[in-house]
């Protein structure tokens, strides 16, 4: 498995966590809503972890720039964090509007995310690695050590 399948398959799960989430508060389940953002807001850090960590930074050694994709990557991932700091408000305050409002534009800026990702990065990334299993493994080490 490389790179790209690993990693698409990882936003699916985040995307499954963040449809329970999104399920849970629609159907004003709010501590199932709580239990479920939790997880989700779990994997999606782990997720961005692995990328700004390992792989970005592999990347950029192999390019020899910061620049290109994985500074835009890294840039959306600071708009993401702030979606999410207003959905855990939301949940918190256990506000169905505001919740499914911010759900919506964050569910619209993580699908337009993940498609550069998907169809851009990730697939450069398999070719430019030598051994995509290494940088895999150590994305991997990484989320079993938190």
């Amino acid at each position: 498995m490389g790179i790209t399948d690993h990693m698409t398959d990882d936003h699916k799960h985040c995307d499954k966590l963040f449809l329970d989430t999104e399920n849970a508060v629609s159907a004003g389940d709010w501590e199932t809503a709580r239990n479920a953002g939790e997880n989700f807001f779990q994997s999606i850090e782990n997720h961005f972890a692995m990328e700004e960590q390992i792989l970005f930074p592999e990347f950029e050694q192999s390019q020899g720039s910061e620049m290109g994709p994985t500074q835009v990557m890294r840039y959306e991932h600071e708009q993401i964090r702030g979606l999410l700091a207003a959905l855990r408000q939301a949940l918190e305050a256990e506000d169905r509007d505001e919740f499914l409002g911010e759900a919506e534009t964050l569910m619209i800026f993580m699908q337009q995310h993940n498609a550069k990702e998907e169809m851009i990065l990730y697939p450069m990334a398999d070719q430019v690695f030598s051994d995509s299993a290494q940088v895999l493994a150590k994305m991997q080490s990484l989320i079993e050590n938190e």
